[in-house]
């Protein structure tokens, strides 16, 4: 029997699939849910539970998987499955990468994207309780081609029966197989070592590795799952499905914590979105990746917000839109149809209509007028704008950057402003308008002449 106490702990994800049915150029474990691809919510799974090393097992068939591990794992948490024979095959793929590892090893999979690190957690406490074999399980409401697992004594797995191999009391069987499972590392392999192909498919399965290790006099138990937990993605209409199911957890995690959602379902939020109790937000809001929300802060309808920080009571919306590096400071406006982008706005600063603000900063107090315009890009570089504390930037202002306004400071409505402006000056920039008595009334007479109008 192996259970140490406090065993290392390592992971192979399962990523080999060729996903046909997704119908897409992208390969299926690339596909995001609540923004991120699900290979990484599988391996973010696999980081908290402190496994290390991570073995990501890939096809031959897409060199888009492995790039994407290799970026984040680096190319020794690659394990290649070529050709794709079964589970089985591809678990054992990972062998050589986990050479000289010695403890516990999990198995999951990239395209089950809602299995947290705390229900893979229970597979290893059967573990430290003296399994040699913990398998994840699940209740299914309608359990179809799932296989059953037959168990006695409340977790004690005797056996995984394939539904078309099930008699009719195994049918009835709610209690079916996630794939999911955990072993000494050494245990698992040998095992693996003995599973045959002798099926219709001429695979190797993972599954067969249960009724070894009983033939054995192994300890199999079972720990049970929901069935969101460990839902696959093989289809785009399984793939939206699972993305329901996370908004509907993270909305209602929100909300258990405090967060103000009068419409969650129409709020659609990221993997990694933060917002604190006490904030408010309002129908069909958006969040990509990267935002937090401090409590006490206004999302209003329709704004779309990433990679952005908006600090306690501060409004941002309706129509707003934050790009990556917007600091919304304590008690700011950022109103509707404005977009900020790597822009730190202070305390008490308003921009309510209208305008772009693209990198720079706003001091607190400050006004930004309707219409106005950070001008931060000369074709070739991005250029900082700086408005002092307590500034007031008329309507329709177009500020060229690299450029400063003081604190204090004005620009005239209609100014382009190209120089620094001391504090507490007022800058414009505009041509002397000139009137022509009486034009307006000749134009209109000579037009309804050429047209024949009286």
């Amino acid at each position: 029997m192996t259970s140490p106490s406090a065993a290392a702990r390592a992971a192979v994800i399962l990523a080999a699939g060729r996903g046909e049915r997704m119908k897409s150029p992208t390969p299926k474990v690339l596909h995001p849910v609540g923004g991120r691809a699900m290979t990484d919510l599988a391996i973010d799974a696999a980081q908290a539970l402190g496994c290390s090393p991570i073995v990501v097992v890939v096809g031959d068939h897409s060199p888009a998987v492995r790039a994407h591990v290799v970026k984040r794992l680096g190319e020794g948490a690659v394990a290649v499955q070529d050709p794709p024979l079964g589970t089985g095959h591809a678990v054992l793929a990972a062998r050589d990468a986990l050479a000289g590892f010695s403890g516990d090893v999990v198995v999951t999979y990239a395209d089950v994207p809602l299995l947290t690190a705390p229900v893979i957690e229970t597979l290893f406490a059967l573990r430290r309780d003296g399994a040699d074999l913990a398998v994840l399980g699940f209740e299914a409401a309608e359990p179809g081609a799932y296989g059953r697992l037959v168990v006695e004594g409340g977790d004690s797995l005797l056996r995984i029966v394939e539904a078309k191999e099930a008699s009719p009391a195994e049918l009835a069987i709610r209690a079916c197989n996630s794939g999911v499972l955990a072993a000494d590392a050494a245990l698992l392999f040998a095992l693996l070592d003995q599973v045959g192909n002798a099926n219709a498919k001429g695979e190797y399965y993972l599954t067969d590795v249960v009724g070894l290790a009983r033939a054995a006099g192994r300890s199999v138990r079972v720990a049970m799952a929901d069935e969101a937990d460990v839902a696959g993605v093989n289809s785009q209409a399984e793939l939206a499905a699972v993305e329901t199911a996370f908004q509907d957890r993270r909305r209602a995690a929100l909300m258990a914590v405090g967060v103000t959602m009068t419409a969650p379902h129409t709020v659609h939020l990221a993997w990694d979105t933060v917002v604190e109790g006490g904030a408010v937000i309002e129908p069909y809001v958006v969040f990509a990746g990267g935002v937090t929300v401090r409590s006490g802060a206004v999302i209003r309808a329709f704004s779309h917000l990433e990679g952005a920080v908006v600090n306690s009571g501060a409004i941002v919306g309706p129509y707003a839109r934050l790009r990556p590096g917007a600091d919304i400071g304590e008690g700011a406006h950022i109103g509707n149809f404005v977009e900020v982008k790597k822009v730190k706005v202070g305390p008490g600063a308003k921009a309510n209509h209208l305008s772009y603000l693209g990198d720079g900063t706003v001091g607190a107090g400050a006004n930004i007028g309707a219409g106005t315009i950070f001008c931060n890009y000369d074709g070739f570089d991005k250029h900082d704008t700086h408005i002092g504390p307590g500034a007031f930037i008329g309507s329709n202002s177009s500020l060229v950057a690299p450029v400063s306004v003081g604190a204090g400071a004005y620009t005239g409505s209609g100014s382009v402003i190209t120089r620094t402006v001391p504090p507490d000056a007022l800058a414009f920039e505009r041509g002397p308008q000139t009137e022509k008595p009486g034009w307006a009334a000749a134009f209109r007479a000579r037009k309804r002449q050429q047209k024949g109008l009286k």
